[in-house]
């Protein structure tokens, strides 16, 4: 019996993952709102009924989906900033390709206008404090007076670049809610600026490893005495 149960508990979590990220999908696609269970249990591949009896209500279920967002954002961020010389931004980039869409349901979950946003934001501050103070200590980032001030603007410009990211596209041609990490040119034309503009936060050598590893100078990204 207990081997049973185990086993069907490792079920249970392998099914409430594929609900939320096919609720993600869904959400990405077109909005919360519109978005019904039955619509997500199709895309999952399991009974509306599947859905309630894992996550209670479709609230619930996105809820569930900013929670998981979050700490994917949270485990990627504070890995690449503990890395240190070690560090690959291309992978970083490429760990959130492959499966639900993260970006465009942050762009789209971000001006539904839902009670949880605050909750989301705050808790994307909090853990960029955290991982923040991991660059400083890696000696990626340089340090700060303002820590958690700082934190929370980098927070809302990312966040509202993902908001306006038709507009940033129709500006510079990349559409930052969608992949863009085998394209080059994409990859030059946000870098390039974002790394200007983060020349007060990040540290010269990190600025260097970044640009070579985004523009395929390999001798850019050795490690500097």
């Amino acid at each position: 019996m207990l081997n049973m149960s185990s086993r069907d508990l490792v079920d249970d979590r392998s099914t409430a993952a594929r609900i939320r990220d096919a609720a993600i999908t869904c959400f990405a696609a077109d909005g919360v709102a519109a978005t019904s269970v039955r619509t997500i249990a199709a895309e999952a591949g399991v009974s509306a009924g599947l859905v309630i009896h894992h996550f209670g209500s479709k609230d619930d279920l996105r809820v569930a989906c900013d929670q998981h967002v979050a700490r994917l954002i949270r485990e990627v961020k504070a890995s690449a900033l503990t890395a240190g010389p070690a560090y690959d931004p291309l992978a970083e980039l490429r760990t959130f390709t492959g499966g639900p869409p993260l970006t465009r349901y942050l762009a789209r979950t971000l001006v539904d206008g839902s009670p949880h946003v605050a909750e989301l934001v705050d808790e994307m501050v909090n853990d960029a404090v955290e991982y923040m103070e991991a660059g400083v200590a890696s000696g990626m980032l340089k340090p700060s007076d303002y820590p958690r001030e700082r934190a929370a603007l980098l927070a809302m410009w990312r966040l509202g670049a993902l908001v306006l990211h038709e507009h940033l596209e129709r500006l510079i041609g990349v559409d930052i809610a969608s992949d863009f990490s085998d394209d080059p040119a994409m990859m030059r034309a946000y870098f390039g600026p974002a790394l200007e503009l983060m020349s007060g936060i990040i540290t010269d050598t990190t600025r260097d490893r970044v640009l070579g590893a985004l523009l395929g100078d390999p001798e850019a990204t050795k490690e500097t005495a």
